[in-house]
């Protein structure tokens, strides 16, 4: 059975020496966070999904939800695992202190969300979905609201959910049909049915509360007539406590490929009574500040699973004889070589573990612009870092999703046979994996939103919140003969990535589905990039360190780093040339052929 330990050591080594975390204590609003403070936060949060969340993973996997007469049970032991998370103040745990939340940093909130999701992603989605619903409702509604709703749903009593996706109408959101009907009192009526709506209807809290995207009945067709909705599943009385039931039921659960203990429901919307969130028609806006904040945390979910696979794999391969190593036997008392020895063997747990070490920091250095967007003292830094943040989420949603689906699989092939059957919990990994590239946009929604959005905004303002610090670096280092392994491929990785920027701006403005054609492949290559420049300065700190490195930490670091140069950096350059290809042979095929 698979086991996990949070990587504490890693963490602590992004947060504080990569990513400078000890200097969130000068910002305005998180100055009693010190490395005094963080540091047992994050050994609780291990202790919570080491000892409490994962456990229940393989079990639930097995027993999934069950629904009978519009009731949602999730699996055993998942109900006691929920209350001591919410009496241990987790679901509060970057939420507004004056709403009962404990204002922890986002860095600090990643590393805590990185080891749910590597625990146990099914209960990770309850409280994932919640804070997203809290960040809207945060952001957009009314003071009144915000007091009914906030401290709820912030200490975890009642969860919260995003109701966006309907039969007919997916990633096109200008197709949603539910209807929503104003009332004298100011609430509105809403009819209609949502689908995919993860903990739509469960037993873990005392209401949920959805937000839903609806229409008025003077709304303008397409996305310019979408509002959004706040609709509990119980109306609270005068007291503020759950009352009367709302019109909204579940009326199926789906049985899926993975994350099997999360409830993903349909759910019905009869004349239920909501109010509105932001202003009429501009839904939009509402629902993407939860829909960004969630495709983050999202990216992490392909991280999280990632390291989780990569813990089995590595325990495995030191266990498993079979064969011995071509370079002579190492161990001659047995009767095989431990897999380990195996060059192609060690290229997959390389794989993995590049990609596990590289996506948290990419996941960190995003979380650490998005304090400084909400705590900077300075407007314009403020503006910097939220503009690196706008950048980068697509980024991390689609790139940190993909290498996790990836690093899983390798996971069940350093296991072999034994990866593919339930036992050891690795073809979990596999399947939970598989939803991440999908949900909250999918992957290939991710690269058209980058090129198409991301690219042009406010004269490549966005794009140069990159470019500029990466470009920066190269200049500094270039010279430096130690970091020569890494400044150099990084250096060409990045010329590609400027030259193909260039293409793509120009091929965009002549046909548009010349820039789509290859977004997919220019947002890989821009991630890869990403990785790129992280690896180089973990390499720098590696060399750094390398007079007091007792336990081989930042030995490891370095070998590891020239592997990511040698080995995965160089697809860049296939990227490159799939890029400047065009996308004339995609378009070339009839219809009528495939």
């Amino acid at each position: 059975m698979a086991s996990y330990r949070a990587p504490l050591r890693d963490m602590r080594y992004v947060l504080y020496t990569l990513m400078g975390g000890e200097e969130l204590s000068s910002l305005p609003g998180y100055e009693e966070f010190t490395p005094d403070l963080i540091d047992p936060v994050l050994e609780e949060a291990a202790k919570l999904c080491e000892g409490v969340l994962h456990p229940l993973n393989r079990p639930g996997d097995e027993a999934g939800c069950v629904f009978e007469n519009g009731v949602v049970r999730t699996p055993s032991g998942f109900p006691e695992a929920y209350a001591t998370f919410r009496e241990g103040g987790w679901t509060a745990l970057s939420c507004d202190p004056a709403y009962g939340g404990q204002g922890v940093p986002h860095m600090v909130a990643t590393l805590v969300e990185e080891m749910i999701c590597s625990a146990n992603l099914s209960f990770g989605m309850v409280p994932g979905l919640s804070y997203g619903a809290y960040v809207a409702l945060h952001e957009f509604g009314t003071e009144d609201l915000k007091a009914a709703y906030l401290p709820a749903l912030v200490d975890g009593t009642w969860t919260g959910t995003m109701c966006l996706t309907e039969p007919q109408c997916g990633t096109d959101l200008g197709l949603v049909r539910t209807r929503a009907v104003p009332q004298e009192d100011g609430s509105y009526r809403l009819t209609g049915t949502k689908i995919f709506i993860s903990a739509g209807e469960h037993d873990l809290a005392e209401n949920i509360v959805h937000l839903v995207l609806a229409r008025l009945p003077d709304a303008p067709k397409g996305v310019k007539g979408i509002s959004l909705f706040l609709v509990p599943k119980f109306l609270p009385d005068a007291q503020g406590r759950p009352g009367p039931r709302n019109g909204v039921s579940c009326g199926a659960i789906e049985h899926k490929m993975g994350i099997k203990a999360s409830p993903t429901c349909v759910m019905n919307f009869d004349d239920a009574t909501g109010w509105l969130v932001g202003e009429p028609h501009k839904g939009l806006r509402a629902m993407f500040s939860m829909m960004n904040a969630e495709r983050l945390s999202v990216g992490v979910q392909g991280l999280g699973l990632a390291e989780a696979a990569y813990q089995g794999a590595v325990a495995y391969a030191r266990e498993r004889g079979q064969g011995r190593s071509l370079a002579g036997t190492k161990n001659p008392d047995k009767a095989a070589d431990a897999i380990i020895v195996h060059p192609d063997v060690r290229r997959m747990l390389l794989i993995q573990r590049a990609t596990v070490e590289g996506c948290r920091a990419l996941a960190l250095w995003t979380a650490r612009h998005l304090d400084l967007s909400t705590h900077h003292p300075d407007p314009v830094a403020r503006e910097e870092s939220a503009d690196f943040v706008a950048l980068m989420t697509p980024v991390v949603k689609a790139l940190m999703t993909d290498m996790g689906f990836t690093s899983t699989n390798l996971g069940v092939q350093v296991f072999g046979g034994h990866g593919y059957i339930r036992e050891h919990g690795m073809e979990q990994y596999v399947r939970d994996a598989r939803i991440a590239q999908i949900y909250e946009g999918t992957n290939g929604i991710q690269a058209l939103d980058l090129v198409g959005r991301k690219l042009g905004a406010h004269a490549g303002r966005y794009l140069r919140r990159f470019f500029h610090p990466v470009g920066a670096y190269i200049e500094a280092h270039g010279e430096e003969e130690r970091l020569a392994p890494f400044v150099t491929p990084l250096a060409k990785a990045f010329v590609r990535l400027q030259q193909a920027t260039a293409q793509v701006a120009r091929a965009g403005l002549r046909d548009p589905e010349e820039a789509a054609a290859v977004a997919s492949d220019y947002l890989r290559l821009f991630g890869l990039t990403a990785l790129g420049f992280l690896w180089a300065r973990m390499a720098e700190t590696a060399l750094e360190h390398q007079g007091d490195d007792a336990d081989g930490f930042h030995a490891a670091k370095l070998a590891t780093a020239r592997f990511y140069m040698d080995k995965m950096l160089p697809e860049t350059g296939a990227l490159f040339s799939v890029i400047m290809a065009g996308g004339a042979s995609i378009g070339a095929l009839d219809e009528a052929a495939f």
